[in-house]
């Protein structure tokens, strides 16, 4: 699993979104390794981290993400995590509790239906299937890209009712024209014992790009202060 770290400090892992990497996280890596041991990852099969297997979840991600700090020697860590990320923050923190002092999920869904999504991205992703399911894929490129593209078709499916386990203080977070629909991440905040909602009011998907230093100071003033449920 590749990974840099930047700064010092209490330790940060930040997890980026579908099919992206470190790269996706470059706009708040300068802000936050400015108070932070800033960690950012590769999510298996994506970036610099190689994965040959033929199926991808996010259970296995936030299994790595927990393996990676214990073997870095940390106890526990803040954690952001963007859309695909984001969801690996909230498995991460319902498989593995001790390891999430506090989280930020911005763009997170819970299961992959219209009922999440906003319609036009679910009928782009069942075009997208309908129209490839049957190719066949002969490079490791080309098998890669279509477990990636599975993920997102299949996965997840986290009930309301798990997310009970997050003991942790979470601030989630979504834009105001988000391809998550409100009323979904609106379910996730409520459902999540201590938990803040944030709407980013003219933001897409990309919260943290979008409105990057809006994001870095609500984000840091979340973890550095006392949660109080509002």
């Amino acid at each position: 699993m590749y990974e840099e770290t930047y700064g010092t400090g209490k330790p940060l892992l930040l997890i980026h979104g579908n099919g992206g990497s470190i790269k996706s996280m470059a706009s708040i890596i300068p802000y936050f390794s400015k108070h932070y041991k800033v960690i950012a990852t590769d999510s298996r099969a994506q970036g610099k981290s190689v994965d040959t297997g033929d199926s991808l979840s996010f259970e296995m991600m936030a299994d790595d993400e927990a393996a990676l700090l214990q073997k870095m020697h940390i106890d526990s860590a803040y954690v952001i995590g963007w859309s695909d990320g984001g969801i690996v923050a909230l498995v991460l923190a319902m498989r593995h509790p001790d390891r999430v002092i506090k989280l930020a999920s911005t763009g997170a869904n819970l299961w992959p239906d219209s009922t999440a999504l906003i319609p036009s991205l679910w009928i782009n992703e069942k075009e997208e299937y309908d129209s490839k399911h049957s190719e066949r894929r002969e490079t490791a490129k080309e098998k890669n890209d279509w477990k990636i593209f599975m993920l997102d078709w299949l996965q997840p499916n986290i009930s309301l009712t798990a997310l009970h386990a997050i003991r942790c203080p979470s601030l989630i977070i979504s834009g105001d024209h988000d391809l998550i629909r409100l009323q979904h991440t609106i379910k996730i905040y409520r459902n999540i014992p201590e938990a803040d909602l944030w709407v980013l009011p003219d933001s897409g998907h990309g919260t943290l790009i979008e409105h990057t230093q809006e994001f870095d100071k609500e984000v840091n003033d979340f973890f550095e202060k006392p949660f109080h449920k509002r």
